[in-house]
């Protein structure tokens, strides 16, 4: 049985009680943060901890990031702050930013993937940063079954763990709505090995360049030192292709792509910037902000609305782009036509 603990309405602080309870006797608590729905669950209880994978099908060298609220408790977690952790941590926190550091022994290698490194980041959500206060560092990745596009949605955690957690907090809709940027500080240079809610150039000003770690765009690995680096991603039933190029042409190249599939009997669905003229069609937004918060929401959406394919606009990849086209190309398998 999964209890449902709405608080749309705003932070509730006797539902949090409730909820912390839960956290701290080892169960499974799918909650909102300002990226996507995290399925949490006490991030030090190994017991615990492999329940997420286990209700995810999550490959277990796939690390999961700690949550916490305050910067005391990452002293806790990990045995090394460098200086650049603490310039970050205080321009950045709370809010969308995984750091990776060398972990300390207390933290379960369950929860690190069996690395000696462990990702932690301080949500900027209120029921968020209330759940943990009233238990205990919560790991947590998005709370999707495995290879799915993330939930933004209390609904899409529903319709995909309905029954097999413990309970799902409903805050209403997130607003980044891409997962957090992950940068690792644990070797001797700053390295981006994910793009997220915080754009990189805003990064860059304060601890100078970072290095971009080659999955980012796409190369394979054999180790992913943080979420989302090594296996498929994001991508829903319906087969996902992106069109990327100067804007004009892409639209050109998407009304083609219309055409031809329907020609082939396919139902087809768009997700874009701008209308098209296909069997199901998806506003991404106007600006970058937009097209993140509505980027997961749009694939789940055009999967219920039962189309056969998936047809995405590319975006340029500056500030919150490199995160949109890396969650774009993983949906879409590299699924990939340059207009």
């Amino acid at each position: 049985m999964t209890i449902v603990i709405n608080m749309r309405d705003g932070l509730d602080e006797r539902k949090i009680k409730v909820a912390g309870r839960l956290i701290i006797e080892g169960k499974l608590v799918a909650f909102p943060t300002e990226t996507v729905y995290g399925l949490g669950a006490d991030a030090l209880n190994e017991k615990a901890v492999r329940r997420i994978f286990e209700a995810k099908g999550r490959p277990a060298d796939n690390p999961l990031i700690v949550h916490i609220a305050e910067f005391d408790d990452l002293k806790k977690l990990a045995r090394e702050i460098p200086k650049e952790a603490k310039l970050l941590a205080e321009k950045f926190w709370p809010g969308p930013l995984t750091l990776v550091l060398p972990k300390r022994e207390e933290v379960p290698l369950v929860t690190t993937g069996g690395l000696d490194t462990v990702a932690v980041r301080m949500p900027a959500h209120p029921i968020a940063l209330a759940l943990i206060r009233a238990s205990t560092p919560i790991a947590a990745p998005s709370a999707n079954i495995s290879g799915k596009p993330s939930p933004t949605l209390a609904e899409h955690v529903v319709d995909d763990f309905y029954g097999r957690i413990e309970a799902i907090i409903d805050g209403g809709p997130t607003w980044v709505g891409v997962e957090s940027t992950v940068i690792d500080l644990s070797s001797e240079r700053p390295t981006l090995l994910r793009p997220g809610g915080l754009p990189l150039e805003e990064i860059e000003k304060v601890i100078g360049p970072v290095e971009i770690h080659p999955a980012v765009k796409g190369k394979a690995v054999d180790l992913a030192r943080a979420p989302g680096m090594k296996y498929r991603h994001y991508s829903p039933n319906a087969p996902v292709v992106v069109v990327e190029g100067p804007r004009e042409r892409v639209r050109e190249k998407i009304e083609e792509l219309i055409a031809e599939y329907r020609s082939k009997g396919y139902r087809v669905g768009v997700m874009a910037t701008e209308e098209f003229e296909a069997d199901e069609f998806f506003h991404l937004g106007e600006t970058l902000e937009d097209v993140a918060k509505n980027l997961f929401r749009a694939l789940r959406e055009l999967d219920r609305r039962g189309v056969d394919v998936i047809i995405a606009e590319g975006v340029e990849e500056r500030g919150l782009g490199l995160a949109v086209m890396n969650r774009l190309r993983k949906a879409s398998g590299y699924r990939i036509i340059r207009a």
